[in-house]
């Protein structure tokens, strides 16, 4: 693959990240409204005491969403400044991982959240380890290229 080539596919995952960054972060803070909204009324499936869990799971993908929303804009900006040893598979997997722990690691609280059994969150929140997994796998491919190893 040419210099120039190669420069291209990084310029075209970079502008794929921050259209993925902004966009979800708009969406994770217009769930922070809504979160917000909830609690201003008093609304008692967010509120009431029995679903203080249903309330931690939802808070926490709204946090998680909006952090991975700006890891996908760092990612994006480091692409452009990373070192050309920083091969094309190793990019292109970082990419998929950082992709996939923004959509499993909040999706797993909130619908952890959407069903609460006795307290415990429900079935969703096991989407939760392989996202933190993709996240972790992500962040240590990202560090690797970017110190062009």
């Amino acid at each position: 693959m040419s210099k120039k080539s190669k420069v291209r596919e990084g310029d075209d995952l970079a502008a794929r990240h921050l259209r993925i960054g902004w966009w979800s972060l708009l969406l994770f803070l217009f769930l922070g409204v809504v979160l917000e909204t909830l609690h201003g009324f008093k609304v008692g499936f967010y509120l009431d005491v029995s679903n203080e869990t249903r309330r931690l799971m939802w808070t926490l993908a709204h946090a998680h969403g909006a952090l991975l929303s700006l890891v996908h804009i760092a990612f994006a900006v480091s692409l452009k400044y990373a070192p050309e040893s920083w091969n094309d598979d190793g990019r292109t997997l970082a990419s998929r991982l950082h992709t996939a722990a923004l959509v499993l690691l909040p999706l797993g609280f909130f619908a952890g959240g959407l069903v609460i059994h006795g307290g415990d969150p429900g079935l969703g929140i096991l989407l939760v380890p392989p996202g933190g997994i993709a996240l972790f796998a992500a962040v240590f491919l990202t560090a690797r290229g970017v110190s062009g190893r």
